[in-house]
């Protein structure tokens, strides 16, 4: 998915002539802290609240303290890792989105980008997450996904995140299926360390009554 496919329908531009009351009002109603400035088809820069605020421009053009404005943008062809990114490092509300002539095309806001980021990994669908904990170079892609298709499953999406300056790694798997019992065991069976489970429930507390059987049966013998 690249930025063309995430602008917003229905956020607008300013024009240069705008007053910054009129850019509070707009990011009051689309709950954004941002705005792109747009002179026709030219990225003038993008203004906030905070601007408008510190240098007190309510009444006057925003147009007139281009020197103060923002710069950053993306372009029309970057994945949306990008556009993450882009947001996230500048901590941006919403990021303005130019075409390959460097010419505006809309804005991409932090709503859009969560909708469609959840259709990305598959939030949506319905199903149970697994959270593996493991060394980083114990890491095989390929040996977890034969491990959940082994149980008649399938990984919808994944992601792996780790603390700074440490060999462990979390992998976060979203799977097809509500009952993923089976998959669990494999996983025991293989020696990972299973840091976290999301599913029903019920299924789970069946799962802990079935273990604390097989446990009860082994003392007794």
């Amino acid at each position: 998915m690249i930025a063309k496919n995430l602008l917003s329908e229905v956020v607008p531009s300013l024009r240069s002539t705008d007053s910054g009351q009129k850019a509070l009002n707009w990011m009051e109603i689309f709950r954004i802290s941002h705005l792109p400035v747009v002179d026709g088809k030219e990225l003038i820069g993008l203004i906030s609240d905070k601007i408008i605020y510190d240098l007190n421009i309510i009444d006057k053009p925003v147009g007139d303290y281009v020197e103060h404005l923002l710069s950053p943008h993306v372009h029309i062809n970057q994945h949306i890792y990008e556009v993450f990114s882009a947001i996230s490092v500048l901590k941006l509300s919403a990021v303005p989105v130019l075409d390959l002539h460097h010419e505006y095309c809309g804005v991409i806001t932090v709503f859009d980008l969560a909708q469609k980021f959840a259709d990305l990994v598959a939030v949506r669908e319905p199903g149970g997450v697994i959270v593996l904990e493991l060394n980083s170079i114990d890491y095989s892609l390929s040996q977890i996904a034969q491990i959940v298709e082994g149980n008649d499953a399938k990984i919808m999406s994944f992601y792996i995140s780790h603390e700074e300056d440490s060999k462990m790694m979390d992998v976060t798997l979203k799977i097809n299926i509500v009952d993923l019992s089976s998959i669990i065991q494999t996983f025991v069976r293989y020696d990972y360390n299973i840091k976290a489970v999301y599913m029903d429930e019920s299924i789970i507390q069946n799962l802990y009554d079935d273990r604390y059987d097989q446990l009860m049966k082994f003392m007794n013998i």
